[in-house]
């Protein structure tokens, strides 16, 4: 049978629609099962510690469980690549740590592309690097303490939490463009990277908010400055290194989600909208400042933005400090 050209263009055009329907639908009902959520690192960490309280808020939002697998090994590179090939589906997500950005070129080889193997979802949150001098340093500013490096070549050193770390780049970069002769202590841990300051076997370190917030708030060493474009809530009387009139050294630790490549548009953006939802709630806000984050809740488009820029920055900074994995 023949079907009228009217009748035969209408149908054709509801098939048509059937795909962008049925992804609507299931963006609507997603997730419909379990989702795993891979942290590429030990349990206990910064990293896994907000993993775990994120994907206890969007287990009771979704009213479906997401849980944390750790797949720990070569600093977030394994559980990274496995995340890598999974399937696209929504159905596994990775909670990433800015080594993202780092390890690329801090590692010969990584088994993943950082930019076309992942769709970016939100930058969750950051966490600001410190500058802290112990007080018997007699620089009460960045510049003062610039001055004082340079007025006294090979003198000062400073630590930080390990080689390759955010906070060991940040020092380096600090290093390079102030032209500054400044020696790297790494230490197992930023604990240990302000416990040396404090005692003033290393006078100088770059660390997290949270090896730092005791130690400052007691007075047992001083903070000049954090990295971040804006001040730190955790830290609101310390000026960024802008303020300090160094624009040119800035960089966050931070927390981010990604999916595999290739994972619908539309189920990806359930995900912004429920993180930025839960990240917004009064008991996270507290939980955060515990563990040293600022919230940022960012869009995919800006989250995917800055994974480019920060690639390029931290490989400059890489190469030219000759930095290589341990």
């Amino acid at each position: 049978m023949k079907l009228p050209r009217r009748t035969f263009l209408h149908l054709a055009a509801g098939a048509a629609t059937l795909p962008v329907v049925s992804r609507r639908v299931l963006a609507q009902a997603y997730p419909m099962r379990p989702v795993r959520a891979v942290v590429a690192f030990a349990p206990g960490g910064v990293t896994d510690t907000f993993a775990r309280l994120m994907a206890q808020k969007l287990t009771e939002q979704f009213g479906k469980q997401v849980y944390v697998e750790n797949i720990a090994g070569a600093s977030g590179n394994i559980g990274t690549g496995q995340v890598a090939k999974a399937a696209p589906d929504g159905y596994t997500i990775l909670f990433a740590f800015s080594s993202h950005v780092v390890n690329p070129t801090l590692f010969a080889r990584v088994p993943y592309d950082p930019v076309k193997d992942f769709e970016p979802v939100t930058l969750a949150v950051a966490s600001t690097t410190v500058l802290t001098v112990n007080p018997a340093v007699p620089a009460k500013t960045v510049k003062e303490l610039v001055d004082l490096i340079k007025a006294n070549p090979g003198k000062y050193s400073f630590g930080s939490a390990g080689v390759g770390t955010q906070a060991h780049l940040a020092g380096e970069q600090f290093r390079l463009a102030l032209g500054l002769d400044l020696v790297h202590v790494p230490f197992n841990g930023g604990a240990p990277a302000v416990a040396a300051v404090v005692g003033g076997h290393t006078p100088i370190s770059f660390v997290s908010p949270q090896a730092a917030m005791q130690h400052v708030k007691e007075g047992t060493v001083r903070a000049l400055a954090v990295t971040s474009k804006t001040r730190s809530q955790i830290f609101p009387d310390v000026p960024t290194m802008t303020e300090a009139g160094y624009p040119q050294i800035e960089g966050d630790g931070w927390v981010g989600i990604l999916v595999p490549a290739g994972t619908p548009a539309d189920i990806i953006s359930v995900l912004p909208r429920a993180s930025a939802k839960i990240l917004a709630q009064p008991d996270m806000k507290e939980r955060l400042a515990a563990l040293g984050y600022d919230m940022v809740a960012s869009t995919p488009e800006e989250f995917a933005t800055r994974i480019k820029v920060e690639i390029d920055m931290w490989a400059e900074v890489i190469r030219a400090a000759k930095i290589k994995a341990e």
